[in-house]
């Protein structure tokens, strides 16, 4: 995997593009970055093309001031812009957490560019649910940063060997990505993850989707990934059981089998 920088704003991966084989993009979560897909690279990376990316703020990417620099669109338009960039006219989009609203947004406008979708512990819907409605307000007093000065110090990847096993609110997993964010980036973007305005079409999605999904996820029920199931025809939702949110980090195993299965079935045969 080799590293660049598309506009001097945006870091991403890649390995060698062969034209004969499928390309896999993958969409991080929210205070995290592209190093979380290390161990898929690794897995992957020999019979795929792989592109993994920090998202606008995150990790090595640049970061921006206000809180309209984090709209979910703008998230999917740089994917978009980084897609066109690097030539890639089909490929399987993969996303985690707040990258599904990112992989949900980019679907809604780009969806001719997407073979596949796969869908790790998605957050789609939770901005009607009853913990959006007691946490939306407390996280309208992020307005306050933009009374401050912005100058953040240049981003990192936060090496998540070290964070093995960690729970949805380990606090030391939370803070080493916080920390490489900021918490004004991070209040930001979950502020708007429960935007009210998000509509992603679901019964609109028709290519293949896998949905996997920590049975004991604290952050995102797993009930949600089952209405997911249900409003997106062509879906396969797989349960992991014992586990919760940070399925991508802890359950590389099972969650690379699953992909891989899901993509020979629906795109090799």
């Amino acid at each position: 995997m080799k590293e660049y920088f598309f506009e001097d704003r945006i870091y991403y991966r890649t390995n060698e593009f062969k034209s004969d084989r499928l390309t896999l993009v993958f969409v991080h979560g929210v205070s995290g970055s592209s190093s979380a897909w290390l161990p898929y690279e690794k897995i992957f990376e020999n019979k795929y093309n792989i592109l993994t990316f920090d998202i606008r703020g995150h990790g090595q990417s640049k970061k921006l001031p206000h809180y309209s620099d984090y709209e979910i669109k703008h998230f999917a338009n740089d994917l978009h812009n980084l897609i066109l960039y690097l030539n890639i006219s089909k490929f399987v989009l993969i996303s985690h957490s707040f990258g599904t609203l990112i992989a949900l947004e980019y679907i809604k406008l780009y969806r001719e560019n997407v073979m596949a979708n796969i869908l790790l512990s998605p957050v789609a819907d939770l901005e009607k649910g009853l913990m959006a409605k007691i946490v939306r307000p407390a996280l309208k007093l992020s307005k306050i940063f933009s009374l401050f000065p912005f100058n953040p110090k240049s981003g990192r990847h936060v090496d998540y060997s070290k964070h093995q096993n960690s729970t949805d609110w380990d606090i030391k997993r939370n803070l080493a990505d916080m920390k490489n964010t900021t918490l004004r980036i991070h209040l930001y973007v979950l502020r708007q993850s429960l935007a009210l305005q998000q509509e992603y079409f679901l019964e609109k999605i028709k290519v293949p989707t896998l949905i996997i999904h920590g049975e004991k996820d604290t952050m995102a029920p797993v009930k949600n990934a089952i209405f997911l199931s249900k409003k997106i025809k062509n879906s396969k939702l797989v349960l992991i059981p014992g586990t919760d949110h940070i399925v991508a980090l802890n359950n590389v195993k099972e969650v690379s089998e699953a992909m891989e299965f899901f993509i020979e079935k629906n795109l090799l045969y």
